[in-house]
């Protein structure tokens, strides 16, 4: 057992573990993460998010400035969220990474104070961006508004969307401490912890209002404002009304939908797991907690990469505009000679033609 490898705790933030504890009984845990062929894997599942997530994501950011038909108020929230996602990947997953395989914190007193909150704002913004998503289309869909958002409009929400979230993570910058933990009189190791004033309990009071904000809430607006959609746009098919712009409605809906799901799947483990240790503070001495961290953490990152899949599986012009970049064909281009909603990909041409009614993802 190497002492430097025990120093991890429950974190406020979603991100990363940076605190410490000087409990002897829990540097004296069993550490898998320190086991050569463990690190392989991990460096490899890290490094594998990190890559997907940066080039997905950057793609989906290129598409849809580059694709006048892409630029609606759909996708630019969709590019607001590709954009946390691309922060999630380069703030959070390669700090966390060196920090699980040293075991201290090794980027210095400024970043000990500006990545935590970086990270937790990235996070926020994922969160409330898929609410602002659910509720936008809620409101078309469900009380039949023909009036869309403007785009400046959509400028001033994503704008307060980053402003709340760097509100929500401020307080892992503030109350922040670092310092040099001692291990021995001849060894220490240098620590980013969080520092609560008064009782520890105010972190944990901070912690579980953070799962409620960064999961329970937005999970809970997203599902309830998915399944009204739902059962409107399955009510109206019902009905007979099957033309195209519900159609497309409906193929939307399963792909937003389906986002949630992958979000909600993917982030349980972790906040389960960040619950049970705020509730009970032993689970913070069972056998391999920093490995069980690590596993969860990984589950949950990888929703950072999965969205620009969906994209591409489930909406015919993201597929299309992803075709035409990665083939370096002619600019993407919505033509009106398609027939039944179907794209057809015009080789001789070098062009993408997609159906003209499906403008709006």
């Amino acid at each position: 057992m190497t002492e430097e490898s025990q120093l991890v705790v429950k974190s406020s933030n979603c991100c990363s573990t940076t605190g410490t504890i000087s409990d002897e009984n829990f540097l004296k845990l069993d550490d898998s993460t320190k086991l050569v062929g463990v690190q392989v894997i991990l460096i490899l599942a890290y490094s594998t998010i990190i890559l997907f997530g940066v080039i997905g994501n950057s793609l989906v950011i290129y598409v849809v400035f580059k694709f006048k038909n892409l630029r609606t108020v759909t996708n630019f929230f969709i590019v607001n969220l590709a954009v946390a996602d691309l922060l999630v990947n380069t703030l959070c997953l390669p700090f966390t990474l060196i920090y699980t395989l040293y075991g201290e914190w090794k980027f210095g007193q400024v970043l000990c104070f500006m990545l935590p909150c970086a990270q937790g704002m990235a996070v926020h913004v994922s969160t409330i961006t898929l609410n602002i998503i659910a509720l936008d289309r809620h409101r078309s869909i469900i009380y039949h508004t023909e009036t869309k958002m403007s785009k400046d409009m959509c400028a001033v929400v994503i704008v307060i969307t980053w402003a709340v979230s760097a509100l929500l993570a401020s307080p892992l910058a503030i109350f922040r401490e670092y310092g040099t933990f001692d291990l021995s009189p001849d060894e220490s190791i240098q620590v980013c912890t969080e520092k609560w004033p008064g009782s520890s309990m105010n972190g944990s009071i901070y912690s579980i209002s953070m799962l409620l904000v960064q999961y329970g809430l937005p999970l809970a607006i997203n599902s309830v404002a998915y399944i009204r959609i739902w059962n409107k746009l399955k009510n109206h098919m019902t009905h007979g009304g099957r033309n195209d712009r519900h159609q497309r409605r409906k193929k939307t809906t399963k792909m937003l939908l389906t986002m949630v799901v992958v979000f909600a799947v993917s982030w349980l483990p972790f906040h389960a797991f960040q619950l049970a240790v705020d509730i009970d503070s032993t689970v913070l001495y069972m056998k391999d907690f920093k490995l069980l961290f690590t596993v969860f953490h990984i589950v949950a990152m990888c929703s950072t990469f999965v969205n620009p899949i969906l994209y591409g599986w489930m909406n015919n012009n993201y597929r299309s505009a992803f075709l035409s970049v990665c083939k370096c064909n002619r600019p993407f281009s919505l033509r009106s000679r398609c027939s039944k909603g179907r794209d057809t990909l015009k080789s001789e041409e070098g062009k993408v033609c997609t159906d003209c009614k499906s403008t709006k993802v």
